[in-house]
């Protein structure tokens, strides 16, 4: 495949999953919205297009149970909570990943233990949860980053070894696969969110889906304050928050879910098609994706050789903002997890540290050292943003962009 170079002086604008520009919002989700508005009834406890929501989206995935939240931050606490930690129990998790992925795990009383990560994936690996297990650990948190899968037979092997249950972080993987399967419904439950740059987006929002009766049971109640909706005598059974969605929100993700298939597609053939055209360019690496598995392409990231093109990611992050108004993200976040100030300094409860008080030393060692992965990954790493709307001009153009951009630093 070749490239059309575009005169240097040429900008295009590229669609933005910010705006209307990278997004499939249209009739379909105004039709519903208006539909659900006329009904007087936008609370989910009452109305019929969460519920629908929840009901469709389990049948995609082909699984038992699918809830509705309202963030994906949400949907992980609910998978926390449903595993019930006792204050101090650990949950081993990624030292890359949002800070909504982390504060459930405090917020439940646990401790999060860090794994490091495959620097080729930036995922966490057996390999590097293994060394985190302790007699405490409750539960692991995988993150499927960037929607590239990690290696869930092998860790799932790990943890079924140990009767540990294992909960997906799938905000960024809508309709990944490993193995044939979809992502989500490998683990005990799967989290999505729905958040604006998403694969499919309500804003804000947020689903939970499982397998398992027990679990099911648990998530249904902690979304309604554990109240026992529908049973004969209910009452509030445990300490539990609101979560549910409202049934505007509810009417625009099932409008939404319509169209993902097609938006993975989309995602998958534009960044196939940028990796072909980027073959051979020094310094650069395409994202990989181990044999059977298939990412949904949240973003596009590229490992950049510091030694070959000086600068390296931030290098040519500049580069291409600067003469090409392509922007990116070197990096994806600036330090690990682990180095923010709630847990490097112990943030949490007033003044009290609680849970970190009830940690052991070992859990909340985050010695560069026990992180080679991290910071070799980090310090790679270019993050392009990818949506639906990306077309063949849009890949020709950041294709030729890179190229140009290569070339003149390496030279």
């Amino acid at each position: 495949m070749t490239t059309t170079v575009l005169p240097s002086t040429e900008i295009l604008t590229l669609p933005s999953d910010q705006d209307a520009s990278g997004r499939t919002l249209g009739e379909e989700e105004i039709a519903l919205v208006a539909e659900a508005i006329r009904t007087g009834t936008l609370t989910s406890t009452k109305g019929q297009f969460v519920k629908k929501l929840e009901n469709r989206f389990a049948e995609i995935l082909d699984v038992k149970h699918a809830y509705a939240c309202t963030s994906g931050s949400a949907a992980v606490h609910l998978a926390v909570a449903a595993i019930d930690p006792e204050p101090g129990d650990e949950v081993i998790t990624t030292s890359i990943t949002d800070m909504g992925a982390l504060t459930p795990i405090l917020y439940q009383g646990a401790i999060p233990v860090f794994a490091d990560v495959d620097p080729k994936t930036w995922n966490v690996t057996a390999e590097t949860i293994e060394p985190c297990l302790s007699e405490r650990t409750r539960a692991i948190i995988v993150t499927h980053l960037f929607g590239n899968p990690c290696e869930m037979a092998e860790i799932m092997q790990l943890a079924q070894s140990r009767n540990i249950p294992v909960i997906e972080d799938t905000a960024q993987a809508f309709l990944a696969k490993h193995h044939g399967r979809y992502v989500a419904t490998i683990g005990d439950i799967g989290c999505f969110s729905l958040q604006q740059g998403k694969h499919i987006t309500t804003g804000e929002g947020g689903l939970v889906v499982t397998n398992d009766d027990a679990l099911a049971r648990r998530i249904f109640l902690l979304i309604n304050k554990a109240f026992g909706y529908g049973d004969p005598n209910p009452d509030h059974y445990f300490i539990a928050l609101n979560y549910r969605m409202n049934e505007i929100t509810g009417a625009v993700a099932l409008a939404q879910l319509d169209k993902m298939y097609w938006s993975v597609q989309q995602r998958r053939r534009t960044a196939n098609q940028l990796s072909e055209l980027l073959i051979g360019v020094r310094g650069i690496e395409t994202p990989y994706v181990a044999p059977g598995n298939e990412s949904s392409y949240w973003k596009y990231c590229l490992r950049v050789d510091g030694a070959v093109i000086p600068g390296g990611a931030v290098g040519l992050a500049k580069k291409l903002k600067e003469e090409r108004g392509i922007f990116s993200a070197p990096r994806y976040i600036q330090k690990p997890a682990f180095q923010c100030q709630v847990l490097a300094e112990q943030r949490t409860f007033g003044n009290s540290r609680w849970p970190f008080t009830l940690a052991r030393p070992e859990a909340v060692d985050y010695s560069p050292s026990k992180f080679p992965g991290t910071f070799s990954g980090l310090e790679s790493i270019l993050v392009l943003p990818w949506n639906e709307r990306y077309n063949d001009e849009h890949v020709h153009y950041i294709a030729d962009s890179i190229h140009q951009a290569v070339n003149e630093l390496a030279n």
